[in-house]
């Protein structure tokens, strides 16, 4: 009785990884791509959100100082409502000096002309009183009219300033609005082509970083981000574009100096 034979399986064909690396190599040119577009908008809002806080400091002096300037006219006013108030008290002396000497020429006995002396004697020490305060409160507007004068100086600079750095601020807006939505739009587009794990894990690692950097190169054997030595395997391995490889002292992801140029290059072109 013959055997029956075997029948061989067909070989099953071999799965190249030549599309999947592909894929990954696309996914870290759409990350460093993110990360130049990304990276261009932070300088624009850099710039942008310095001069509006020199604004703010610039207005808040001004501010102080015509808030400065007011009170020491306050003051002047105040003072000058004081010598008024002095001179009419002098009046007051000069008048009730003026009663009591004429009662001592009719005054009956030595006690009522004693009595008599004793106030045209307090009235003449409130009139020399009166004298000393105006002299001090003249002089204190004197002392405030110089402050004026000073910080009226310091404030007229100030909003020369402030003119300027108005002007610069209002041009940088103009200058940078429009650049800055291409920009957004153009980072839109480009999350599209991004997984949304990897997405994620691109924008947490963006938020963590000082520097905003998520994705940098490998710049003298050197991590670009927290500039650790990598080793010479794991270059090779970031070189081959085969899988995502992150930084193992900072976490961010890297990308080797082929995708870096193609990235620049193609960005320069736009």
């Amino acid at each position: 009785m013959a055997k029956k034979v075997k029948e061989t399986e067909a070989p099953k064909p071999v799965v190249k990884n030549e599309e999947a690396d592909l894929a990954v190599e696309k996914r870290l040119i759409a990350l460093y791509r993110l990360q130049q577009i990304d990276s261009q908008i932070d300088k624009i809002r850099i710039i942008r959100g310095e001069l509006p806080l020199e604004v703010q400091d610039l207005e808040d002096e001004t501010e102080g100082l015509k808030t400065r300037i007011g009170k020491f006219k306050d003051e002047i006013a105040s003072c000058e409502s004081m010598i008024e108030e002095k001179k009419l008290k002098m009046q007051e002396c000069d008048t009730l000096i003026a009663k009591y000497t004429d009662q001592q020429n009719n005054v009956r006995n030595n006690r009522e002309y004693e009595s008599l002396a004793k106030e045209i004697e307090f009235q003449d020490l409130e009139k020399q009183l009166c004298e000393k305060k105006i002299r001090e409160y003249k002089a204190n507007i004197e002392n405030y009219k110089a402050e004026i004068e000073k910080y009226t100086e310091v404030y007229e600079d100030k909003v020369k300033d402030l003119e300027v750095k108005k002007s610069e601020l209002d041009e940088i807006i103009r200058e940078t609005e429009e650049k800055e939505k291409q920009l957004l739009a153009k980072a839109e587009e480009n999350e599209k082509l991004i997984e949304e794990r990897y997405l994620t894990a691109f924008k947490r690692i963006r938020s963590n970083a000082r520097n905003g950097l998520a994705v940098v190169t490998v710049d003298r054997d050197a991590c670009g981000g927290c500039f650790n030595k990598i080793p010479h395997q794991r270059q090779m391995d970031i070189q081959m574009h085969k899988k995502i490889i992150v930084c193992e002292y900072c976490g961010r992801i890297l990308v080797d100096q082929t995708i870096a140029a193609e990235v620049e290059d193609e960005l320069s072109k736009e």
